[in-house]
């Protein structure tokens, strides 16, 4: 391979290599941010455990204090029994000391149904505090790695760069703008041609080009217009020939005549 075509095929993987670590680099920000949209929402699960913790809570003291008025009442209501004097009043009072017992009994169910609730939500409470503190050391570890793979990136792109220059410069400018041109518009400026195709465009190459290629020139597509180049050291290897079975010695066996012809 002449040199200005290796030199030419250096340049390319420097300027893949460089488009490649850019990529990464510009994908690091996006595991930040799903680390801490992870963080944000059990943050968010375990806020709303402790505010249905707190809404039980305010529940719960109001049931009492409902609770406490009913047995007031009923106590009342009991005190003037002994002081009736129709059945009509001995009636009504009944059933205000009924009602009253019907709701104590109603709302102390209610009471305990709310502790309940507060039980499986203080699990769930504990297991959100607990997802929100792994949550938060993986956020940091994360931002750790990435700050130094964004670092290992930046020593890689700065080492390549210093070899993207220095390949430049020894590579005649007609060469340079052609490729330069190719790789902005293409993505690639340079196709090797393998098997009388362009791996570029996997079109196949004319037989005089593939000859000319062959020879060592460097050559257009036809067809994506990238520049063509051979490298002998990917050629395929040749057959070996085949031995020939032992005992025969490469002569075709001729079968013996039959009587009569």
């Amino acid at each position: 391979m002449q040199a200005h075509i290796e030199n030419l095929v250096k340049l390319q993987n420097v300027d893949l290599e460089l488009a490649r670590l850019a990529q990464t680099a510009r994908a690091l920000p996006a595991e930040i941010a799903q680390a801490e949209a992870a963080l944000a929402a059990a943050q968010r699960q375990a806020a709303e455990a402790s505010d249905a913790l707190s809404r039980e809570d305010s529940l719960r003291m109001r049931l009492e204090r409902d609770i406490a008025g009913h047995r007031q009442k009923a106590a009342r209501y009991r005190a003037q029994q002994d002081s009736v004097t129709t059945p009509a009043q001995a009636a009504a009072i009944e059933h205000e000391v009924s009602f009253a017992e019907s709701e104590v009994e109603r709302l102390e169910n209610e009471e305990f149904a709310s502790l309940e609730r507060t039980e499986t939500q203080e699990a769930a409470l504990a297991a959100a505090r607990a997802q929100v503190e792994e949550l938060a050391a993986a956020l940091d570890k994360t931002r750790e790695r990435i700050a130094l793979r964004q670092q290992e990136i930046g020593r890689e792109q700065a080492g390549l760069q210093v070899e993207r220059g220095e390949l430049r410069k020894v590579i005649e400018q007609e060469w340079l703008t052609r490729y330069d041109r190719l790789a902005a518009s293409r993505g690639t400026g340079l196709a090797r041609a393998e098997n009388q195709q362009c791996t570029g465009c996997r079109m196949g190459v004319r037989p005089q080009t593939w000859n000319q290629l062959r020879e060592g020139e460097l050559l257009p597509c036809d067809s994506c217009g990238r520049l063509l180049y051979w490298d002998p050291a990917m050629a395929p290897a040749p057959k070996q020939p085949q031995p020939a079975p032992a005992g025969s010695t490469g002569r075709a066996v001729r079968k013996p005549q039959q009587a009569g012809d």
